[in-house]
């Protein structure tokens, strides 16, 4: 049975190879899939997709719950962080002396786990889900599929930046799919409970 240094070896090793694999293009793309802001006419899209399958009560509630899931995901990252105290790779000595390379600012201290993967996760399972609510999901497969093609590549974009180890990722994800999947359902059971929603 490996130890926990062993895993914590094995997760550092592959954090370098993965983040050594770089050309000058994919440094500008992963910059661009790592930055927030970039993304708010991806939401705005999404939210129209939402209104134009679910109608806007419904609409309301996806999004509703899917803000609870990016908080779930925040808080519990920040609880995470302080609490297990892991250097982010960029901070760690042995990391930077293997040939960690550093794309932009190191940020905060700790970074076990990843908030923006979990957020990204969290996001993609709780909309994909919340398409449950209108005619049991059917023709959803197109749209859920780009939701995590989009989470993943958010989530990688910061192992390559050197902001955090896979194994920060990995988790990140893990917890984002989980809160995600509890908020889904709390939207399909409120949609069906509640005479706000009617079937349509």
């Amino acid at each position: 049975m490996m130890s926990i240094f062993s895993i914590r070896e094995i997760d550092e090793s592959v954090t370098l190879a993965v983040n050594g694999l770089h050309t000058a293009l994919s440094d500008q793309f992963w910059r661009f899939m790592s930055d927030k802001k970039v993304w708010i006419p991806f939401y705005l899209i999404l939210i129209t997709l939402l209104l134009y399958r679910l109608g806007w009560k419904k609409t309301v509630l996806a999004v509703f719950c899917t803000a609870l899931t990016i908080l779930a995901c925040d808080q519990t990252a920040e609880l995470f962080k302080y609490s297990v105290g892991r250097l982010r790779p960029c901070y760690n000595l042995d990391m930077v002396e293997g040939g960690l390379r550093i794309l932009e600012g190191r940020g905060h201290l700790f970074g076990f786990f990843s908030a923006h993967a979990a957020d990204s996760f969290g996001l993609a399972a709780c909309l994909g889900g919340c398409m449950l609510m209108k005619d049991k999901g059917k023709g959803r497969g197109p749209f859920v599929a780009t939701l995590f093609i989009w989470a993943l590549l958010v989530s990688t974009s910061r192992i390559f930046l050197g902001k955090h180890f896979v194994g920060d990722v990995l988790t990140g994800a893990l917890i984002g799919m989980t809160y995600g999947f509890i908020a889904s359902r709390m939207a399909i059971f409120l949609s069906k409970r509640l005479a706000f929603f009617p079937e349509n």
